[in-house]
């Protein structure tokens, strides 16, 4: 046995991932399968593959375009807000801005990491209890989480700069804030822009669901079309966030290929 081990190192690790499936159905509650039947998965796929088109624009401020439009809108406004408040905060936490004041960079990053450590949907719970349901409430969910991810690899870009063009500003006599400007920003730049980009394309996801709890965005009459089992309402939300996060990624994806 220990021979065979040796030979196929591939086997205990096979066997551990087996033993732990094994072991993690032991708590799951499996009482609600019975009530599954092919003709529901029928009329769920069916559904799904025939959207309803007519609902994705009436006309209404409630149908998917604009519910899209939304959504991205939430999505784009909580980039910006997180964006403008990770920058300072990222100066804060990178270690080689403050050679001399160490517990400044560490202060910084325990506030990035509290406020990275609960996702969207927790922030947008509680803002909804504090300013109410609504698109402001997804608006501040997703602004608050992306200072913290953003601030965190705003830092991490920071520490990881090309100290040399820093350095030869310095030896001709430049300041802390002219080497910041003319030799840090303009490499960082085309980091921070693709950086900025992508957790866009993140919130728009995230802002797809945050309706779940009444932030706003696509995600109510998601919740909505679901639970009355409209399943050609809830495929055309789906097609039109495949769509619109497809189209994102083109999008994002030709600007920083003009960044490079």
């Amino acid at each position: 046995m220990r021979k065979t081990f040796e030979r196929h190192p591939g086997i205990p690790v096979f066997c551990a991932i087996v033993l732990l499936i094994v072991v993690s159905r032991w708590d799951l509650d499996f009482s609600a399968f019975h009530t599954f039947t092919m003709s529901m998965m029928k009329e769920t796929v069916s559904g799904l593959l025939h959207p309803d088109w007519s609902y994705f624009y009436d006309g209404s401020s409630e149908d998917v375009f604009s519910m899209m439009l939304m959504t991205i809108a939430i999505a784009l406004s909580g980039t910006a807000i997180g964006t403008v408040i990770a920058f300072p905060l990222s100066l804060l936490s990178a270690a080689n801005l403050w050679p001399k004041h160490s517990p400044v960079p560490r202060i910084g990053k325990v506030i990035l990491d509290i406020l990275r450590s609960f996702p969207e949907l927790v922030y947008a719970i509680i803002f909804v209890k504090m300013v109410g349901p609504g698109p402001f409430a997804g608006v501040m969910a997703i602004g608050v989480h992306q200072i913290g991810m953003l601030g965190k690899l705003f830092a991490e870009e920071m520490e990881r700069l090309d100290t040399a063009p820093v350095e030869a500003m310095k030896s001709v006599g430049a300041n802390a804030v002219e080497t910041f400007f003319y030799a840090r920003l303009p490499q960082l730049s085309p980091i921070y822009v693709s950086l900025i980009l992508n957790h866009f394309e993140i919130g728009v996801r995230s802002a797809s669901t945050l309706g779940l709890v009444g932030a706003g965005g696509i995600g109510a009459p998601l919740i909505f079309a679901i639970q009355a089992r409209r399943w050609d309402k809830v495929g055309i939300i789906l097609l039109a966030v495949i769509v619109t996060v497809y189209l994102l990624d083109i999008f994002t994806g030709w600007v920083r290929k003009k960044l490079r």
